[in-house]
């Protein structure tokens, strides 16, 4: 009697969607970094007009 009947072998395992990591953390970095330059760049915008 084997126990272990329904145990899914790693080597049928289908990659259904590939991603490209290194594309999405270059997304991901350079996303962040201009969000953040935006609002730095805002932001001293704002203290030049505010006074």
């Amino acid at each position: 009697m084997d126990a272990n009947t329904h145990v899914n072998d790693p080597r049928e395992h289908i990659n259904e969607e590939p991603r490209n990591d290194l594309f999405d953390l270059m997304n991901g970095f350079f996303g962040m970094l201009t969000v953040m330059a935006v609002i730095f760049f805002g932001m001293v915008i704002f203290k030049f007009l505010a006074g």
